[in-house]
């Protein structure tokens, strides 16, 4: 039967041979990684005659009695000495290895990605989330504890300007825009200033030209017991629109407008109650406006002070939910007491609103308030003027890349002319930012206003439609490819609608 059946010896036997083909199989599954291991600490031949434990570090070569076998085994133990030195820890296998520490790689930067556990996190639509270090927005230049983030752009431009079925005029010109943004480092507090500056240059063509300046800082100051107060100051430089109801009529130039602000607000959390307070003051400066035969005429009874407060109280329902209640009150002086057709303009007004603050992170933030506002005139013989309100802003970010603000306003127009108090002015405004690549950048504004004149008024209502998209392609993170077509719309109940159209492109430098 064989040496399995032998009962005296039978079982010691076949424990001996199991036990036999155990360390067999392990001499097979360890041989590799010895050699792999010899490979990595000794640099040797595989035809050197050397004993794995020559290699390993720690050891020492015992030498054969030639004059070759202690050359191999002094280089052998110089090797293992310097693998010792660099990685005492080196594993025998680095293969195994999935954190990326060990220095045995292929040379591939793919390796990294393919040993990593924590993959990166998807974009929501499943798209690669490509990084392109050229595309990173421009660092901005330290200045101390600040850091400014200039750019300017270079444009070229054409405008058309229509009035019933008669082109009025047409030009082609120059723009300059300039941007820039300076932000405080502190630890605490924080001052925030921002320009905005745009230049304009007719090349061909008539019409007029439209200088905008716009720069408004504000410091934050963190107060003790939850209380944040805010220093503003602005000031604000603009022509009159053509199309303002306030402009003067078959003027070549329209009055220049200068205009100053400043303001102080006080915030602080009282428990689930929020109070608000905050005054501000406007000084309002016009220029003379320039005739087509080249008289000028003076506007300087316009020239005004206006100053408003401003008082809310909200509750925290929850830190993304807080309904508030609100009052104003306000008050303008004008430097004369009579303009040039003998009205006295001075004015004070009040209103409130309540509404609701949302703040539920980056996909949706803003305030929507409803209220009533009220304005009344020193003069007797003018009207007052009152309305419903509605104001705020919103902010959404439907997905990634994508932004929409949305923003509604209600504000009085006090007229010139003679015998009419003025209007209310509704303007719902949006405007979409859509990332169409990671270089590539789409902008869609619209907007409606609409002038609503009292019953007894000269002037009917008009209601102004606009619309604009853009494009700004980044040709790398200082430089911009931008192009840009606008379209406007005056609708009057009488008279002749006025329209106009803008188209431009050029290129925007930025740091």
């Amino acid at each position: 039967m064989g040496i399995w059946n032998d009962r005296t010896g039978g079982r010691p036997f076949r424990l001996t041979a199991c036990a036999a083909s155990a360390l067999l199989g392990c001499g097979i599954l360890v041989l590799p990684d010895a050699a792999s291991s010899q490979s990595l600490y000794s640099n040797q031949s595989a035809t050197d005659d050397t004993s794995l434990s020559d290699t390993l570090p720690g050891n020492t070569a015992t030498g054969g009695s030639s004059s070759t076998g202690s050359a191999t085994s002094t280089k052998t133990s110089k090797a293992a000495t310097q693998s010792t030195s660099d990685d005492s820890n080196a594993p025998l296998n680095p293969r195994l290895r999935l954190d990326g520490t060990d220095a045995q790689t292929t040379g591939s930067i793919l390796d990294d990605d393919l040993r990593r556990l924590n993959a990166r996190e998807t974009t929501v639509d499943n798209l690669n989330a490509k990084q392109h270090p050229d595309r990173d927005d421009a660092q901005g230049i330290p200045i101390g504890t600040f850091t400014l983030r200039p750019s300017v752009n270079q444009s070229i431009n054409y405008e058309k300007q229509t009035t019933g079925s008669v082109d009025d005029e047409d030009r082609s010109y120059l723009q300059t825009d300039l941007n820039g943004t300076l932000t405080s480092d502190w630890d605490r507090h924080s001052l925030t200033i921002k320009g905005d500056g745009v230049w304009q240059k007719n090349i061909s063509g008539t019409g007029e030209e439209k200088p905008t300046v716009d720069i408004n800082a504000d410091l934050r100051l963190d107060l003790p017991s939850d209380t944040t107060a805010h220093v503003t100051a602005g000031y604000q430089f603009f022509r009159e629109d053509t199309d303002d109801p306030n402009a003067i009529a078959n003027a070549s130039k329209q009055s220049a407008v200068n205009q100053f602000d400043g303001g102080f607000s006080i915030e602080r959390d009282f428990g689930l109650l929020r109070g608000t307070t905050a005054v501000a003051l406007t000084r309002t400066i016009y220029s003379n406006a320039t005739l087509s035969d080249g008289t000028e005429v003076n506007l300087s009874d316009r020239n005004q002070t206006a100053g408003t407060w401003r008082g809310r109280i909200g509750y925290e329902l929850s830190p993304a939910i807080i309904p508030f209640i609100e009052a104003d009150l306000g008050r303008t002086l004008y430097d004369q007491h009579l303009d040039s057709d003998g009205y006295a303009r001075s004015n004070h007004g009040y209103g409130g609103k309540v509404g609701v603050e949302v703040d539920l992170g980056e996909k949706l933030k803003g305030e929507l308030g409803i209220g009533y506002q009220r304005t009344e005139f020193e003069d007797s013989r003018l009207e007052a003027i009152d309305s419903p309100t509605i104001d705020g802003n919103i902010a959404w970010s439907p997905q990634r890349g994508t932004d929409v603000n949305i923003g509604f306003s209600t504000t009085v127009e006090p007229s010139t002319a003679a015998g009419d108090s003025g209007y209310v002015a509704y303007q719902l405004t949006n405007t979409i930012n859509h990332q169409l690549r990671d270089n590539l950048t789409g902008k869609l504004t619209g907007g409606i206003t609409w002038r609503d004149y009292p019953s007894n008024s000269t002037f009917d209502d008009e209601t102004v439609y606009d619309i604009g998209t853009g494009l700004a392609w980044g040709i790398n993170r200082y430089f911009d490819l931008t192009g840009d077509l606008g379209y406007e719309l005056t609708s009057r109940k009488t008279g002749d609608d006025t329209q106009q159209f803008i188209a431009g492109i050029g290129i925007a430098a930025k740091r």
